[in-house]
């Protein structure tokens, strides 16, 4: 840890590459709890699985909906973990901050975001469903909150929402999950 908070160093340079994989992405520190940044929209994150049989046939799971799992688990909380609330949430901007709108890994950063995100939505699809299975792929709906109007009346200025967004992540491997 005193690597990664410490000015850079001749040390910390040559051992960035583990000490970012040990820190990123359960330590990350941002400015986020000082200056909190609102959420505009809702996401659904849902994944589905892919198994091949040994006879060579494909099945696909049905989508289960990642999203809906969290939110159960901070509703019916009295003190719901951060953990709880955030690890899907910051998993998934973090996958955009590194992948942009192509998905395509730029950096080892991104690579591991990815992994990071499939490991979430395979150990949550295994908690849940059980079930053998080689491929993850994930669903994310994005869907506009809308601004509530300033005032009644011809007068007010709020703005035609945006349309609902889905994007579809390609198939990603997974290993060691019911194999």
């Amino acid at each position: 840890m005193f690597l990664h908070v410490a000015p850079p160093n001749p040390l910390s340079r040559q051992y960035s590459r583990q000490v970012n994989a040990w820190v990123f992405p359960l330590f990350e520190q941002n400015w986020r709890l000082f200056a909190p940044d609102p959420e505009s929209v809702n996401r659904q994150i849902s994944a589905r699985t892919l198994h091949t049989a040994p006879d060579g046939t494909v099945r696909v799971s049905g989508w289960f909906d990642l999203s809906g799992v969290d939110n159960s688990a901070v509703r019916h909380d009295v003190f719901p973990s951060h953990t709880a609330q955030n690890t899907l949430r910051r998993a998934w901007s973090s996958y955009l901050e590194t992948h942009g709108g192509d998905d395509r890994p730029r950096s080892e950063r991104a690579l591991m975001m990815q992994k990071y995100l499939t490991d979430i939505a395979a150990d949550r699809i295994t908690g849940h469903r059980g079930g053998t299975f080689e491929s993850v792929q994930l669903r994310v709906i994005t869907i506009p909150i809308v601004a509530p109007a300033e005032g009644p009346g011809p007068g007010s200025s709020a703005a035609a929402p945006k349309s609902v967004e889905t994007r579809y992540l390609p198939w990603w491997k997974v290993t060691s999950h019911g194999n």
